[in-house]
């Protein structure tokens, strides 16, 4: 079922990564090919100040990826609540300060970001000031689009996610297309392009959080400093992984803009960098998926779903990253070709530079997707290192000390080298932590080993048809009888677990023709008995449900009647597209 899940969140997440980069993407295409190699330099020089707005809504989002992870791991609503509430009024916040600082400080922010000063012999300067007037009316929409995506995953609303990201990229064309050959609005246009099209994307997701299944409410009574500080505290590592960009760009710009091609090496590296942006996705959204999943699973003591979560993680990300890597490779020339036509040395410089740099997507992944890994389990200080060390700190070393002795190649060389170094790094921490050398899952969990539920406490069953369930059942009052507990309380607990996955078995398997699963965890710990009944079927809340009709007809559902008030506590998740129902005896 973890599998499942995670192939089926891994794609929607890959593709909502790209919210933020598509547009960019689809920016510099229309600018490379349309307006020229100046406007392609000022929109690499505008690139910095679009990824410090990214920086914030990464953070955000992270943030909400292991605070409402935890929350509904704890089955704590109104935590959950809380986090949203927060969420949104901190993207509220950021966009009004953002967007008032662009405006008043809009000139010398446009010379600092690399753009010289204004001058009628220096077109770049107002080229890049357009852009960035033209893309920041949009940045409240930029924001909300990425706060969205983890509240649209865990809420199992990944359609909907996918919908919007298709809805932007086809608006964000057509208004391309319609600035270019119809208003001529340069590179002002293209930035309102792109505000439009995440106006669009923004409207698409929000109408869901307006429904009445939605899991998420807005409750300002809940707000607390505690919130704040969560959200802000586990986004951390993101923001320094951010920042820690936008100073490599700024660096690397001023690199090239010193070498012999000047300006053409800064346009081929904007290319390059917007291609890398769309590869860099991958591991992104491996490792966005990580993050949620372990969140979880962590607040569950889960180290079993946790171990097997790093060993998908990392294998995913070798092999999609692989694949990236030989189709960069392969197709380095037409991929630049699509920005800047075929104006001979701007696509040499930049056919060149993209295939050296795409040999670092593999080590860049698995960096990226650990990070992430280690953001979910607590592990914060460490996440923050890596970001440093991957963004900014061994690239800038190593592309300003190659770039002494090999020119450009150097620059790019600075990438693979960087994130070699970072994953080496990691390596080194794994192995002192573990005690030895190690590739394993169980190395690079770094959980503790007094982390999770004893084996010999904890009972795990899958369950895919009737035959299952009862041998579940059987083995659950086995697993009780030989922790010490009554055969009342034994058979108690074994058939409630047979009467709520019969149920499951019976109504939510044959609600549609995919193919379902049921996993089952029963924990005996001292005096704790929790049974937990987690399925992938269609949304179904028994304990909401016996609520509804506690006043009705007493003999009808009597089974689940029965297991309601036979366990002292029960309690419902919908998230993830999974149903999860909590029993504690």
């Amino acid at each position: 079922m973890l599998k499942k899940l995670f192939r089926e969140m891994l794609v929607t997440q890959i593709v909502s990564t790209m919210t933020v980069m598509l547009c960019m993407l689809i920016d510099s295409i229309m600018i490379g090919r349309f307006l020229g190699v100046d406007s392609m330099s000022a929109y690499g020089f505008a690139t910095p100040l679009l990824l410090v707005f990214a920086a914030f809504g990464s953070m955000i989002s992270a943030g909400i990826q292991v605070v409402c992870g935890k929350a509904i791991g704890n089955g704590d609503r109104g935590a959950t609540n809380a986090c949203y509430t927060a969420a949104m009024t901190l993207t509220a916040a950021v966009s009004a300060v953002g967007l008032l600082l662009v405006f008043i400080l809009i000139d010398p922010l446009t010379t600092l970001l690399g753009a010289g000063a204004p001058s009628p012999v220096n077109p770049v300067f107002d080229l890049t000031k357009r852009y960035i007037l033209g893309f920041i009316v949009g940045a409240p929409a930029f924001l909300c689009a990425q706060i969205m995506v983890p509240f649209l995953q865990l809420s199992g609303k990944r359609t909907r996610l996918i919908v919007a990201v298709a809805a932007m990229t086809a608006a964000d064309v057509l208004f391309d297309l319609l600035n270019v050959f119809v208003f001529r609005g340069g590179t002002l246009g293209m930035g309102l392009a792109s505000s439009l099209s995440y106006y669009i994307a923004f409207v698409i997701g929000i109408l869901y959080f307006f429904k009445k299944d939605c899991m998420f409410r807005l409750r300002f009574r809940l707000l607390h400093r505690r919130v704040f500080r969560d959200l802000l505290s586990y986004g951390v590592p993101t923001i320094v992984n951010q920042i820690s960009t936008v100073l490599l760009v700024f660096l690397l710009n001023r690199l090239l803009s010193a070498t012999s091609e000047g300006t053409d090496a800064v346009a081929a590296y904007s290319v390059i960098s917007t291609v890398c942006n769309i590869c860099y996705c991958f591991g992104t959204g491996i490792g966005s998926v990580a993050m949620m999943l372990a969140s979880l699973f962590y607040t569950d003591r889960d180290a079993r779903s946790i171990r097997k979560l790093v060993r998908l993680t990392m294998r995913w990300a070798i092999v999609l990253d692989l694949a990236v890597t030989a189709i960069g490779a392969a197709a380095a020339v037409p991929l630049v070709r699509l920005f800047l036509g075929r104006s001979g040395n701007v696509v040499a410089i930049a056919a060149y530079g993209l295939r050296l740099v795409v040999l670092s997507l593999v080590p860049s992944s698995l960096n990226s997707s650990l990070k992430n890994y280690y953001q979910g389990v607590n592990r914060i200080p460490f996440a923050e290192v890596i970001s440093a060390l991957q963004n900014f700190a061994f690239p800038a070393l190593f592309a300003f000390v190659l770039s002494r002795f090999i020119g450009i190649t150097g620059i790019w060389l600075g990438f693979l080298c960087g994130e070699t170094a970072t994953l080496l790094t990691v390596s080194i921490v794994v192995w002192k932590h573990y005690g030895r050398v190690s590739l394993s899952a169980d190395a690079y969990s770094m959980l503790d080993p007094s982390f999770g539920t004893p084996a010999e406490c904890c009972l795990e069953c899958s369950i895919q048809s009737r035959e299952d369930v009862v041998a579940a059942s059987e083995k659950a009052v086995a697993f009780c009888r030989a922790h010490g507990l009554s055969h009342r309380e034994s058979m108690l607990i074994g058939l409630s677990l047979e009467e709520m996955a019969i149920n499951i078995v019976q109504y939510g398997f044959s609600a549609d023709r995919k193919k379902h699963h049921i996993n089952v965890r029963l924990v005996l710990e001292g005096d704790n008995r929790v049974l937990r009944i987690r399925d992938d079927c269609v949304h179904f809340d028994p304990v909401h449900y016996m609520e509804l009709r506690e006043a009705s007809d007493p003999s009808a559902h009597f089974g689940i009647r029965t297991v309601m008030k036979t366990a002292k506590e029960a309690n419902y998740q919908n998230s993830l597209g999974w149903n999860t129902l909590t029993l504690i005896f």
